[in-house]
């Protein structure tokens, strides 16, 4: 579980890259805490893309762009096709993909209260929308 996850804009992998060491800094950025971003992203991609977490994982997905190793921080791209779906996702949709996400969650044990799922779909869709409009991706900095 991590315990700071905070997603950021940067202009491509190798200025991502430099959060690693101490994360995004002053550049655009959420910040959440104490979920698993990494399976996160993969999950909402299945539920806004309808495609299948195995296929995302085979895939490579989520996709590592800097890695302390050993536990220590990790730095990961949103995937294009997430980027995407974010962007382009009604707040209805976004709202029922918290849902389900939040039920998932709760499966495995891991409880994360819907309102605090949609709170945090909804602020990535519109950091998303934001990078996009700036020619920009989003990344994740997870320490």
């Amino acid at each position: 579980m991590s315990i700071i996850v905070e997603f950021f804009v940067a202009q491509d992998d190798a200025s991502a890259a430099l959060a690693l060491q101490t994360g995004p800094g002053r550049v655009e950025s959420l910040s959440f805490g104490n979920f698993d971003p990494e399976e996160a992203v993969v999950d909402w991609e299945c539920l806004l893309a309808d495609v299948r977490f195995e296929e995302l994982v085979e895939a490579g997905e989520a996709r590592i762009v800097a890695d302390q190793g050993d536990g220590g921080c990790v730095v990961f791209a949103i995937s294009a096709r997430l980027s995407t779906a974010l962007a382009d996702a009604e707040r209805s949709q976004l709202r029922d993909v918290a849902v389900s996400w939040a039920a998932q969650r709760a499966k495995d044990s891991e409880a994360i209260d819907t309102e605090i799922a949609d709170g945090i779909l909804g602020d990535l869709a519109a950091l998303v929308s934001s990078a996009r409009r700036q020619g920009q991706g989003v990344y994740c900095w997870v320490a």
